[in-house]
């Protein structure tokens, strides 16, 4: 590019196109294996007796979790491999993820996870010139209902 922009027309294309939805299932045995993983001992996540008598009725997922995906892929290694064959540069450093919760998730949902590309800013650090695109992420349940949105920044360099 004449004025040495690493952000080209292609990589700008991609904002806001819609990768393939995954689906997740939200599963007992997956909830409670997660929160003993992450060393949650909130009787929310691994007591079906608390939960059941809570205000929620069953048991639900700990922050961050939405099940296991049931049809199609993690989507996100797609729009990686699309960032990259669109010109950004091919290292890339996982930028962490933000998210914004609207109603619990629990056991017997179904989630539909749609990711896009909601921008693409271009920076100047020691090492160069580099990319930090962010990933959203919108989960509806099985109501249509938006249970969870994600923002993920991914840094290539």
């Amino acid at each position: 590019m004449p004025d040495g922009s690493i952000l080209t027309d292609e990589l700008k294309r991609l904002i806001g196109v819609p990768a393939e939805p995954t689906i997740y299932k939200v599963e007992e045995g997956a909830i409670f294996r997660y929160a003993e993983a992450i060393g949650d001992s909130n009787p929310l996540f691994n007591d079906v007796e608390c939960a059941r008598n809570s205000r929620y009725g069953r048991v639900t997922c700990p922050p961050g979790f939405t099940g296991w995906p049931l049809k199609g892929q993690l989507r996100i290694t797609e729009i990686f491999d699309q960032l990259i064959k669109a010109g950004a540069p091919p290292r890339i450093l996982d930028g962490g993820v933000e998210f914004e919760f609207f109603i619990p998730i629990g056991v017997g949902d179904t989630l539909v996870a749609t990711s896009k590309v909601a921008k693409i800013e271009e920076k100047e650090s020691k090492a160069g010139k580099m990319l930090i695109t962010t990933v959203e992420t919108t989960y509806l349940n099985q109501n249509g209902d938006m249970v969870l949105r994600s923002q993920q920044p991914i840094i290539n360099r």
